[in-house]
């Protein structure tokens, strides 16, 4: 067995069969026919910065590092192809020393290119969705590529098409994003709406996405942890009004569809649980939706954690968080709400 501490942020102890770092596809499809011919289970892994270890890995961990960008342009457009495994926040970086405005919200959210379309990665008033141009994706058990237009995508609130149709057999081995030469700045979330519209710039922007993001999240190689725990719930417009009524100062965002999203580290925080611990795992003391890896923390640990935050949350606002982290087991991913119910 070989160790996975390296290669996930939240640092439990786990370790797996076999793990392999990608490079090509050719290497990739050998990797996992070999695997299905022995009955052995496969995860793909980008930066493992949004699973949680359950238990060791009986199987091969193949760690995406398809690395590349190219880029294009029209007259109203910029068009970037993306490889798979690029850094998701060295990829924003890159982009505005290229003068590409867009992406600047979605500073400093770990993991990789590969992964921003499976959880439709989201901070300060933007989504993946909105730039999204097409995923590509390969059909392991075919061997063929195939690309999916944003709408094909079924984009949702941390929500895609490949949590469900395209879960297992199949990988995105690049995403295409096209962002507007005319940029309009996005302001609508916390020290965001400070800035002027009018003078504002894309750096500013990103300046102050990292500064908020640095002050409020631990960094892993402090104590480990995998960022948000918890998604933002998302209630009925008939029961937010009766939480509002009890509650007139909670934080909410009106959706759409007339629902209304909730801020889940406040639930949390009105729990009064900031550093509440059980075993090694702890509510990291100045984001309460942040759960971290505070003393040799196990998957149980953690789990057992969010148990008991999940269960806080609900007997006093009955709202039901479900977790935002991929939950790892033996065979392969796990229901994650299940396992903390």
């Amino acid at each position: 067995m070989q160790s996975l501490m390296p290669f996930h942020t939240f640092s439990v102890p786990a370790s797996a069969k076999k793990i392999v770092e990608i490079t090509a596809l050719e290497q990739l499809q050998q990797l996992w026919n070999e695997s299905v011919a022995e009955q052995q289970p496969v995860l793909f892994l980008g930066q493992g910065s949004n699973v949680l270890f359950l238990e060791d890995f009986q199987g091969t961990v193949l760690l995406n590092r398809l690395m590349g960008i190219e880029k294009s342009e029209d007259a109203n457009f910029h068009y970037l192809h993306v490889n798979a495994g690029e850094n998701w926040h060295n990829l924003v970086q890159w982009s505005l020393s290229q003068g590409i405005y867009g992406l600047e919200n979605l500073a400093l959210i770990p993991g990789c290119a590969g992964s921003a379309p499976v959880q439709n990665i989201g901070a300060y008033g933007r989504e993946f969705k909105d730039f999204c141009h097409y995923v590509d994706v390969l059909d392991l058990n075919t061997g063929k590529q195939f690309r999916l237009t944003n709408a094909e995508c079924e984009f949702g609130y941390r929500e895609s098409v490949f949590k469900h149709k395209y879960a297992y057999g199949f990988i995105v081995i690049a995403v295409g994003l096209k962002l507007a030469k005319h940029w309009k700045p996005i302001l609508k979330y916390g020290s965001l709406s400070n800035f002027d519209e009018n003078t504002v710039t894309a750096k500013q922007i990103f300046d102050e996405v990292c500064s908020v993001r640095r002050a409020k999240l631990p960094n892993p190689q402090d104590f480990g942890n995998a960022g948000s725990f918890f998604k933002n719930p998302v209630i009925s417009a008939e029961q937010f009004t009766r939480l509002q009524q009890a509650y007139p100062h909670i934080p909410n965002y009106p959706q759409a569809d007339g629902s209304v999203k909730l801020a889940a580290g406040w639930l949390i925080d009105q729990c009064q649980l900031k550093g509440y611990q059980i075993g090694g795992a702890a509510v990291h003391q100045n984001q309460a939706l942040v759960l971290i890896n505070k003393a040799h923390a196990t998957g149980a640990d953690v789990v057992a954690l969010a148990h008991h935050v999940r269960q806080a949350v609900a007997d006093k606002f009955k709202v039901y968080l479900s977790p935002e982290v991929r939950f790892i087991a033996a065979q392969g991913e796990v229901n994650a709400e299940t396992a903390i119910s």
